[in-house]
C-alpha cells in the first residue's frame, strides 16, 4: 500500500538527486569555456526537480492501469500515422508548389518544411487521439481488439474487488478469499477509509464501535500474507457527490467488482453496469433450505414467546420454534417442520415434536 510518508520520501530523494546532478555539472565544467556557476547548477537542479514533482502531483489520479491503457492507444495511433506516411502524401505538396515558386531551391526548402510539419502533426494528432480513445474505452473493447487477453487475466488472478465500509466492517471477506470462492486484489478507496475513521471518532457508541471494528478488520487484512489489500487514492469527478456514487464510479474506472451488503447500492450499481458481489445474497444462498415436512434434530435452548414453545437454532443461526416443547428445553429433540416465515432478520421455522407413527 502506498502511504503519504513514502511518497514524500521518494520526492525528497528525487530532489536531492537533481541537486547533486546540478552540482556535478557545475563542477565538471569548471575551468572550461562552458563553465556553469555553482549557484546556477543548484538552482537548475532545483528547477528540474520542482517541474517534475509538479507534473507528478497533476498525475495523482492517473493509475498504472490508465498509463498502460494510454500507452496501448498511443502505439495504435502512431502505427496509423506511420501507415499514412507510407502513402507519400507529402509528394502532393511538391507537385502543388513546384510551378508556383520561381526558384527550384525555394520549392525544395518549402516542401521539406511542410513535409516535416505534416509528419509531426500527423504523428502527434493520431497518437493523441489513440490515447484518448483508449482511456475512454473499457476492458470489453480491448477484449474485442486482443482476443483472450481479458479471459486469461481473469482466470489467473481475478478482477479486483472494491470494498465499501459495510463489507470491511463485516469481516468475512478474508475467509471468502481463503476458501477459494473469490479471487482478486482487494481495493479500499481513500474515502471509505475516511468514513471508517469518522465512524470510529463518532460520539454515538454503536457507530463508534462499528468504525473501530472496520479499522481493526482492515488492519488484520493488511497484515495477512495471503490477502492483497490496496488503498486507492484516486479522485472521483465532481458529479459523484454521494458515497455510493463515488463507489460506483471508482469500480467503473478500475474495471473492478463492487462488494457490499447494501441492497440499494447493489441495485443502483447493477443498473449502471457494475458487477456487484453482495455478501448478504451470498449468505442467503449458503443457508440450508428448510422444506415443509422435513425432519431434523436440534438442541432446544430456551423458551419462545408462548409458554409452551421451545426454541433451537440451526448451525447458520436460523431460529426453530417448536410447539409444545417447553418440557424438552435443555435436551436434543427430533422435530418436523410445519411452516416457515421470512422476516427482515432472516427466516423463522416453526416445527412440532416428531412422534413415530
Amino acid at each position: 500500500m502506498r502511504s503519504i510518508p513514502s511518497v514524500n520520501i521518494a520526492r525528497l530523494t528525487y530532489l536531492l538527486v537533481c541537486e547533486a546532478a546540478g552540482v556535478a555539472i557545475a563542477l565538471s565544467t569548471k575551468g572550461t569555456m562552458f563553465e556553469v556557476p555553482l549557484s546556477t547548477g543548484i538552482i537548475g537542479g532545483l528547477g528540474v526537480a520542482a517541474l517534475f514533482i509538479w507534473i507528478e502531483t497533476l498525475m495523482k489520479g492517473f493509475t498504472l492501469r490508465g498509463f498502460s491503457t494510454a500507452t496501448f492507444g498511443l502505439a495504435v495511433g502512431l502505427l496509423c500515422a506511420w501507415l499514412l506516411t507510407r502513402v507519400q502524401i507529402s509528394n502532393l505538396l511538391e507537385i502543388a508548389f513546384r510551378d508556383r515558386l520561381e526558384s527550384k531551391q525555394d520549392s525544395e526548402v518549402l516542401v521539406n518544411a511542410l513535409r516535416l510539419a505534416l509528419d509531426v502533426t500527423l504523428f502527434a494528432s493520431l497518437g493523441f487521439l489513440g490515447a484518448m480513445l483508449a482511456l475512454r474505452g473499457n476492458r470489453d473493447d480491448f477484449a474485442f481488439i486482443i482476443p483472450y487477453v481479458r479471459f486469461r487475466q481473469d482466470a489467473s488472478s481475478g478482477l479486483p474487488v472494491v470494498l465499501d465500509a459495510d463489507s470491511v466492517i463485516d469481516g468475512r471477506v478474508p475467509g471468502i478469499l481463503r476458501s477459494g470462492f473469490l479471487h482478486g486484489r482487494l481495493i479500499v478507496p481513500r474515502f471509505v477509509l475516511d468514513e471508517l475513521q469518522a465512524m470510529a471518532a463518532s460520539g454515538v457508541n454503536n457507530r463508534r464501535q462499528r468504525g473501530q471494528r472496520g479499522l481493526d478488520c482492515l488492519e488484520s487484512m493488511q497484515k495477512a500474507s495471503d490477502v492483497q489489500v490496496t488503498i486507492h487514492d484516486g479522485k472521483t469527478s465532481q458529479e459523484a457527490e454521494t458515497l455510493n456514487s463515488k463507489l460506483i464510479e471508482t469500480s467503473r474506472l478500475l474495471g473492478a467488482r463492487l462488494m457490499t451488503s447494501d441492497e440499494t447500492l447493489s441495485k443502483v450499481a447493477r443498473l449502471q453496469g457494475v458487477d456487484v458481489l453482495n455478501i448478504q445474497e451470498l449468505d442467503d444462498a449458503l443457508r440450508p433450505a428448510v422444506a415443509l415436512g422435513q425432519r431434523m434434530r436440534i438442541a432446544l435452548v430456551r423458551t419462545g414467546k408462548e409458554e409452551h414453545q421451545g426454541v433451537g437454532y440451526l448451525p447458520d443461526g436460523t431460529m426453530i420454534v417448536v410447539n409444545h416443547a417447553v418440557a424438552r428445553i435443555g435436551t436434543t429433540a427430533d422435530v418436523i417442520v410445519v411452516s416457515t416465515l421470512q422476516t427482515a432478520g432472516g427466516m423463522m421455522v416453526f416445527a412440532e415434536l416428531y412422534s413415530p407413527a
